[in-house]
């Protein structure tokens, strides 16, 4: 049987979900200064959903999350949830960013998601050796 990662009253679950998302126009503007920042408010509001953050990368112009998210929200909820607080949140921490990103929008509307099975360290493996065949 599978590894379990957590349970509720009537659900064994493991949900992992590979996040990527990036703010207008690529700007780089979610790194150097305000990239520990940025890190401790994404934590912060994922805690607060009962979410367990595996692994996350704050790029030059995007962002990287390995989750794992109860099955009592939908991804969808979920990212509308850590999309909308977290750029409201980092517009009242760095007021001089609202200057850059009129109508205080930090995110684009899209996000890429999937979903990492039982075979996780396969998958990880053939990563590495398809960046070595490009």
């Amino acid at each position: 049987m599978a590894n379990i990662r957590d349970s509720l009253s009537h659900t064994k679950w493991l949900c992992k979900y590979h996040i990527v998302f990036t703010p207008k126009y690529r700007r780089e503007a979610i790194y150097g200064q305000y990239k520990e920042s940025i890190g401790k408010i994404l934590r912060q509001l994922c805690n607060y959903k009962g979410v367990e953050i595996i692994e996350g990368h704050l790029m030059s112009d995007h962002i990287h999350m390995l989750v794992c998210i109860p099955p009592k929200h939908s991804v969808s909820q979920f990212m509308g949830y850590l999309k909308g607080k977290s750029s409201l949140m980092i517009f009242d921490r760095h007021t001089n960013l609202k200057y850059k990103f009129e109508n205080r929008h930090l995110w684009v509307e899209e996000y890429y998601v999937s979903t990492v099975g039982l075979n996780e360290a396969i998958i990880a493996n053939i990563s590495v050796s398809m960046k070595l065949m490009i």
